[in-house]
């Protein structure tokens, strides 16, 4: 029977977290790190390693916790509220993930520790410019070089890429629309350039262009040709998270907007006395309260082996679009100096419009959600 209700050690996980994200990593520090190059609090970083958070789902035998897709949600819905950045999702989540489910011995063994103590940040060199977020519209290509290959091509919205020890790269390697494999990549390699890209979020994200990058069979992330199938499988548990990211952001977005309906007056009477301000918030709550409860259902599907195929990109899509959506309304609610800089409002409605946008757009979940509608 399905039961979303959280047990005392995952509260106490919650409580965990919260703490730590408000004492390393708090707005004032959120507000630091916009545009920087690293991007995140290292001191957040060394908290989570400490305690064991950053590898939450990795196998134990390579240091991880081996915990569930539920366990995760709970820290990810404070990563949200916070909207701490940090490379835990690209690094773990994702890089981890791929690793974790089609490595090799020795890869795994030669990353999975380091990923899941934090001395190790994996990143994946995903979408292209003016290409989509499917398997066609990875068109970088891996060109057989010997007993290896070559990369040439441009990746774009690379996630702390500054901080990478090493590159997931998704290149194409045949002429079929899933023909997309993955390839470790040091981006140290003289062919490797790395160029800051300015984002609404200020956050760290880089455009990697590859020129004659060498990899080899020792690169290669699983089966030959079976790459799109492991990214995608990753992604579908990774969107759930983001999802739960997105419900924690619009959680808080919530309760500094009432506050400030209780506490702004106008014409005499707080502005939540007026009633389609009033009408405002309830929509928004129950929208915020569905979502949450979606994320929920889609955690606890994949934490009991069940397909997500169609209830992750749901998460997905409803919650950052809730995040959106609550979001603006809140811009309204404080009206324009909602969008002045010294109002926490902002950082969080920007941060959810590229939310929305990234790992895999709205565009992208409505399709597949209706593949699993009409085709499944």
């Amino acid at each position: 029977m399905l039961d979303l209700t959280f047990s005392p050690e995952q509260e106490m996980l919650r409580e965990t977290v919260r703490g730590v994200v408000a004492t390393t990593s708090p707005l004032s520090v959120v507000r630091e790190l916009e545009d920087d190059p690293t991007g995140y609090s290292p001191e957040l970083w060394k908290q989570l390693a400490h305690l064991d958070l950053i590898g939450l789902q990795l196998p134990e035998e390579f240091g991880g916790s081996g915990m569930t897709t539920l366990e995760t949600v709970v820290v990810y819905e404070e990563f949200g509220r916070a909207i701490a950045p940090s490379p835990h999702f690209v690094s773990s989540i994702l890089c981890g993930g791929s690793l974790a489910r089609s490595g090799s011995a020795d890869q795994k063994q030669s990353w999975l520790p380091g990923i899941v103590s934090g001395e190790a940040i994996l990143t994946p060199a995903w979408l292209e410019p003016e290409n989509t977020s499917g398997p066609t519209g990875v068109q970088l290509r891996a060109v057989p070089d010997g007993d290896g290959w070559t990369l040439t091509g441009v990746k774009r919205h690379v996630a702390f890429a500054s901080s990478a020890t090493r590159l997931v790269v998704l290149a194409r390697t045949g002429d079929a629309p899933d023909a997309v494999d993955l390839f470790l990549v040091d981006p140290a390699d003289p062919g490797v350039t790395l160029t800051q890209q300015m984002t609404i979020a200020s956050d760290a994200q880089y455009k990697v262009e590859l020129a004659g990058v060498r990899v080899t069979e020792a690169d290669r992330i699983g089966a030959a040709g079976a790459g799109w199938t492991t990214w995608s499988a990753v992604m579908h548990e990774g969107i759930i998270l983001t999802a739960a990211q997105a419900v924690g952001g619009a959680q808080y977005a919530m309760e500094i907007t009432t506050q400030y309906a209780k506490d702004r007056h106008q014409f005499d009477k707080p502005l939540g006395a007026f009633q389609a301000l009033a009408h405002y918030l309830a929509d928004a709550t129950t929208a915020v309260d569905g979502a949450e409860v979606l994320v929920h259902e889609a955690a606890w599907a994949r934490a009991e082996g069940r397909p997500v195929a169609k209830l992750a990109p749901m998460a997905k899509l409803y919650a950052c679009n809730t995040f959106r959506d609550v979001t603006a309304m809140a811009q309204q609610i404080f009206g324009g100096i909602g969008f002045t800089v010294e109002f926490d409002i902002q950082l969080y409605f920007r941060r959810a419009k590229e939310l929305q946008l990234s790992w895999w757009d709205p565009r992208t979940l409505e399709e597949l959600i209706a593949a699993q509608v009409l085709d499944g």
